[in-house]
């Protein structure tokens, strides 16, 4: 089952961690740095290994990009529950990072979370220059004012519009603030390879905006126990999301057809890529 596969690529990522940061020094800033890269979906750096296996790539110089990945989007989740950002409490069933310590070192963790996500994806190991330098390079894009950073930043802009956002506005800043990763992710393995990384970018695209839209059905359907964290906020905040716009049944349709898009993108690849497919419909069927 594909839940099985991503359970064995969390508890390789997790191993690759605990290894990397058994060489850094015990104080609250790596303590926080552990603990925001403990557990979760791993989606990210799935998505990074499968891609590279489907490419032909030892799965040793993908764990590399696979934790830059996982590290990206730990720190973008300890600075978006900052007070100053979405305030939560809650992420992963735990206390978010600045509960559990405080928020000066909430931020460092996700500074050093940041450096590291492109160290990781510079390492020697990860293979020849041009490859590394095109990693960190895409990575940094993927990352920041032309990617999540713009996301988030028209995200906090919609909370204070006193016009709620359209459907082509909600898409484009969900492009930003939550598939700019995963079409990195996807596309990494390619990047690996020095390939054609379009129907990755295809086929992530369309996942992602799958992912957004079952995040926003969960918001309304889930309970904070099974999802991990606070549900129900965008409504109290008047907040226009896809199911506000499309309704819960015209979001799930949505996210259903959007799946569709993705496996189609894959079928330069055959058979090879099927499990890319299940990532795609687990995505619409997960509960957290």
């Amino acid at each position: 089952m594909f839940r099985d596969e991503l359970r064995k690529t969390g508890a390789t990522l997790q191993a690759g961690f605990d290894a990397l940061f058994a060489g850094y020094p015990d104080l609250p800033v790596v303590q926080g740095m552990r603990y925001a890269t403990h557990g979760g979906k791993r989606l990210r750096g799935y998505l990074v290994l499968e891609t590279a296996r489907l490419h032909g790539i030892d799965p040793q110089r993908a764990l590399w990009p696979a934790m830059a990945i996982e590290s990206i989007h730990a720190y973008s989740l300890v600075h978006d529950d900052l007070p100053c950002m979405d305030d939560d409490a809650l992420r992963r069933g735990l206390p978010t990072v600045h509960v559990k310590w405080d928020e000066g070192t909430a931020l460092l963790v996700g500074d050093a979370l940041q450096a590291l996500g492109f160290e990781l994806s510079a390492r020697p190991e990860v293979g020849v220059p041009e490859v590394r330098a095109d990693l960190a390079l895409s990575l940094a894009r993927a990352s920041g004012a032309q990617g999540m950073v713009l996301g988030q930043a028209l995200d906090i802009a919609a909370e204070c519009a006193t016009i709620p956002l359209t459907l082509s506005e909600i898409t484009a800043l969900q492009q930003g603030k939550t598939g700019a990763l995963i079409v990195w992710a996807a596309e990494a393995g390619a990047r690996l390879a020095q390939a054609d990384t379009r129907p990755l970018q295809d086929y992530a695209q369309a996942l992602g905006l799958a992912f957004q839209i079952a995040d926003d059905v969960l918001d309304v359907t889930g309970d904070a126990a099974t999802v991990g964290k606070a549900v129900g906020k965008d409504a109290v905040a008047g907040k226009a999301t896809f199911v506000s716009l499309l309704g819960l049944e015209g979001a799930q349709k949505r996210a259903t057809e959007l799946v569709e898009t993705a496996c189609d993108a894959l079928s330069v690849y055959g058979n090879g890529a099927e499990n890319l497919k299940q990532a795609a419909r687990f995505v619409i069927s997960r509960q957290s």
